[in-house]
């Protein structure tokens, strides 16, 4: 039995797909309005994330990056997250350096120029990398610093927030002219209250060297927050009631702004631009997922507590469910997804998929045992139908179709933690992101 006292659900191979039927009953006739009963959750049928456009899924691994992988990441534009914006050029402005935690991290905070317009949007990173003496690998390259691997991650609330380092600049909507001392007092006052989400120095000590940026940098997280986005200036409309079927919203401009942030990133003699992972939690984890989907730079992806439209199966109507979170928050996703709520079983794809579009490269699933909102066992099945893909290309994804006691990480090519908590970002999970790709990462 799980950790809630009940009996998960067999993993059944079927041809066009998986079918995950539950051991204790059938499927509810009636849907309750959230419901959190296993036995409740309806039998389904997983698309082919192996099929291509003419429905023939591929069997090698050149099939798969020449016709299957473009296909199912163009049907996940179409129905979930939108057409993905074009990469602009990106300007490094006012670049600081300076010496941290008494030496052993250099601290590197920049605003990035999104573009050549004049007013063209800007964020803040903040970036810690650890210090370390050059390691001589041959004369020619005997000058050379360390290249490190680097955690990106948005955050919600501001890079003052994730760290109490009081020469940590105030987000941009706070340094600008305009802002109210009062606005100013409370941003001030928020410093470093959300750092247990981001343990730099324990991050720093394993040789990871860690970036972040705010969401609202690209995207304020409300639906009037489409004016102040990236996307006007991107060729998309002004508010989410304009837009067309497949434009993005706000998931669509955050994972755009970790690819621009990457593209910062790794001009930087510091870090290796091999080994750059790419973390998200809650709704930052879809981001996460869905940048690292679209942009194969991003070594690792790492999803935690995604939940519905991250790692969670859309097809179980379990928790939070595409009718909830299209109603509370029409801005994340483009607007053709909202057509589908309470009829799930009827998308072309679920979230397999999109764990799919990370294969080969390393993937992290974590969950947290007292998040039932964001489904955790759905999010385990998710990355078990996903591993397909890997298997493609000779590797072993969970390697297991058993969901683990908790606080027991698993995995080969895809790792999964059910961490004990509630929805949260800790250390727990940070440290379990680290010892995955020391396993997995080239170089480490």
């Amino acid at each position: 039995m799980n950790a809630e006292g009940l009996w998960w659900g067999s993993v059944v191979a079927m041809a066009g797909g998986v079918c995950l039927a539950l051991t204790t009953g059938s499927a509810a006739a009636e849907p309750v309005p959230t419901n959190y009963d296993e036995a409740l959750v309806r039998s389904y049928t997983l698309p082919d994330l192996l099929a291509g456009p003419n429905q023939t899924p591929a069997t090698t691994p050149q099939q798969w990056r020449a016709e299957v992988r473009p296909h199912q990441l163009r049907l996940l534009e179409q129905f979930v997250y939108g057409r993905r914006p074009a990469a602009v050029p990106v300007v490094a402005e006012m670049v600081e350096r300076e010496s941290a935690f008494d030496g052993r991290a250099t601290r590197v905070q920049a605003r990035l120029r999104l573009g050549n317009r004049p007013d063209a949007h800007a964020t803040e990173v903040l970036l810690y990398i650890p210090t370390s003496p050059a390691i001589p690998t041959s004369p020619a390259t005997a000058s050379a610093p360390k290249k490190f691997p680097v955690f990106l991650h948005l955050n919600f609330a501001g890079n003052h927030a994730e760290s109490a380092d009081a020469d940590i600049r105030l987000p941009l909507h706070i340094s600008a002219p305009q802002a109210t001392p009062e606005a100013v007092t409370a941003a001030e006052a928020a410093r470093g209250t959300k750092a247990v989400g981001w343990p730099i120095q324990k991050i720093l000590e394993r040789g990871y060297a860690t970036a972040t940026a705010t969401s609202a940098d690209f995207y304020p997280d409300n639906k009037d927050g489409q004016a102040q986005s990236v996307l006007p200036g991107l060729g998309y409309a002004d508010t989410v009631a304009q837009r067309a079927a497949d434009e993005p919203g706000s998931l669509g401009a955050w994972a755009w702004g970790l690819s621009r942030i990457l593209d910062w990133l790794v001009t930087l003699p510091e870090i290796d631009a091999s080994r750059v992972i790419v973390v998200g939690h809650s709704r930052l984890g879809k981001a996460a997922l869905w940048a690292g989907a679209g942009d194969e730079r991003f070594a690792m992806v790492v999803s935690n507590n995604s939940g519905c439209g991250g790692a969670a199966l859309e097809r179980r109507n379990f928790g939070e469910t595409v009718a909830k979170i299209t109603t509370r928050f029409p801005h994340w996703f483009c607007p053709t997804l909202a057509t589908y709520g309470d009829r799930e079983v009827d998308l072309p794809v679920d979230q397999h998929t999109l764990l799919a579009m990370v294969a080969p490269r390393p993937l992290y699933v974590a969950s947290a045992v007292e998040d039932r909102w964001a489904d955790p066992r759905g999010e385990f099945l998710g990355a078990v139908a996903a591993e397909p893909a890997w298997k493609l290309f000779g590797l072993e994804g969970l390697g297991t179709t058993q969901w683990p006691p908790v606080d027991t990480p698993i995995g080969r090519q895809i790792g999964y933690h059910l961490r004990s908590g509630k929805h949260d970002l800790l250390e727990y999970d940070w440290l379990r992101f680290a010892d995955f790709a020391d396993r997995l990462l080239p170089g480490n």
